[in-house]
């Protein structure tokens, strides 16, 4: 009797594995944990087709990782709850971790973009506190409407250029996105800096500091 009670457990287990073997829904699970999107958002991000979007959105809703509602004309989905961005980061963390080729591809992607040693969590939150820097989240304005780091101005990325003149010459600038396999945040600072600004990439997004602040309270 164990031994069936086993075998079931796992293979319930294995659902979750199954659903996630593709790239794709885990792109698609990355965008969600930032905040409920259309399909056609999330084909617009990812690249895909709307039909391709909804077959892996039936797949991962079928597993249970997302959830959906009807808005109007169009259905909006949303991971099931914050355990699943949770899931996300620290699978991220133990693929660069484990994985040589994860380390390369961020460090040849990086490389492209902005030569420079990200400001880490820690470092930034005192000086935040110290009123020593401003927090920019380059992410759209309904993801930082989802969440966002404490302390942090909304500044899309798209508009950005426009919005130059008013930030602080006496502050040094961070730029933040959506982690840190995003380079919306890199490509700010290359913006930033090109201005004359003292600008910084935050690597970590909203989910690694709600991990962060989290377990410093503990």
């Amino acid at each position: 009797m164990e031994r069936i009670w086993k075998d079931q457990l796992y293979l319930e287990f294995a659902r979750i594995g199954k659903c996630l073997s593709s790239p794709k829904r885990l792109e698609l699970l990355d965008m969600l944990s930032q905040g409920p999107k259309s399909v056609e958002q999330l084909a617009k991000i990812t690249g895909m087709s709307v039909a391709n979007v909804s077959q892996h959105l039936q797949t991962l809703h079928e597993s249970r990782l997302v959830r959906s509602q009807k808005q109007g004309n169009f259905v909006i989905y949303g991971i099931a709850e914050i355990s699943v961005a949770d899931f996300l980061v620290s699978l991220h963390r133990l693929s660069e971790k484990q994985l040589v080729e994860v380390q390369k591809l961020k460090s040849e992607i990086l490389l492209n973009h902005v030569t420079m040693e990200p400001i880490a969590l820690e470092e930034l939150l005192e000086r935040m506190d110290r009123g020593e820097v401003l927090l920019l989240d380059v992410r759209p304005e309904d993801e930082y409407a989802t969440g966002h780091i404490s302390g942090a101005i909304s500044l899309p990325m798209e508009e950005l250029e426009k919005h130059l003149a008013s930030l602080p010459v006496d502050k040094e600038i961070v730029a933040y996105c959506r982690g840190p396999y995003c380079l919306m945040s890199a490509q700010a600072v290359e913006i930033l800096k090109s201005k004359g600004i003292k600008a910084s990439r935050l690597e970590e997004g909203v989910h690694e500091w709600k991990r962060y602040v989290g377990h410093s309270n503990m």
